[in-house]
């Protein structure tokens, strides 16, 4: 396994009253093959992605991760966000966190709430990124068929069979992207990646090793 670099920091974002809090973690050869970028859930932050060893597997697959504590949330929490709660963001939001930590184009992950970022970033930005990996995303409702089939990015439709809600939910709505495969993770809720983090950077390495 190789050697990995952990480190923290912080970014000012357009927008946002103060700095966002982020982890990040890059192969210590500096052999970068491309960036991932790592949202979170509600109830969440990059701490859970540091936890489980997604950071680390990243980079022992030769990726720079960043994961960002999303405004109001985690160690960000005294950052206002960009859009009321539950409402989709302006896609300004995750092209200037993009610009400023050079991770374009980047392969963005999205689970639960932070739909309200990537969903407009991807319908606004598809040149800016690799690829879009959403795991159960809320909101994907907003977006009109039309749309979601002109978006072209190669994109993993992750969820866990036991979300009963907005798994399904979201599996109808982003099946419409043009350019998608599903993986379904057994025995797994909402929160899949952390029911079963093997199974989950499996799928989310095998699906990099291919793009």
């Amino acid at each position: 396994m190789s050697q990995v670099e952990l480190s923290e920091g912080s970014v000012e974002v357009a927008g946002c009253t103060s700095p966002l809090f982020y982890r990040q973690s890059r192969p210590s050869s500096g052999d970068i093959k491309m960036s991932v970028l790592l949202l979170h859930g509600r109830r969440f932050s990059s701490e859970n992605w540091l936890s489980i060893g997604t950071l680390r597997t990243l980079a022992n697959v030769g990726c720079r991760a960043v994961a960002i504590d999303l405004p109001g949330l985690g160690r960000s929490s005294s950052a206002e966000a960009p859009a009321a709660a539950g409402e989709l963001a302006p896609a300004a939001f995750l092209t200037d966190v993009c610009e400023r930590l050079q991770l374009s184009p980047v392969v963005l992950i999205s689970p639960s709430l932070s739909g309200v970022y990537s969903l407009p970033f991807l319908l606004q930005q598809q040149h800016l990124l690799r690829a879009y990996i959403p795991i159960a995303p809320i909101r994907t409702d907003k977006i009109s068929a039309q749309q979601y089939r002109g978006v072209k990015v190669p994109s993993l439709i992750v969820y866990g069979d036991g979300d009963t809600e907005l798994g399904q939910v979201s599996l109808s709505n982003l099946c419409q992207l043009a350019n998608h495969s599903v993986a379904v993770m057994k025995g797994a809720g909402h929160a899949c990646y952390l029911d079963d983090p093997d199974a989950w950077h499996k799928i989310l390495t095998d699906f990099l090793a291919k793009l």
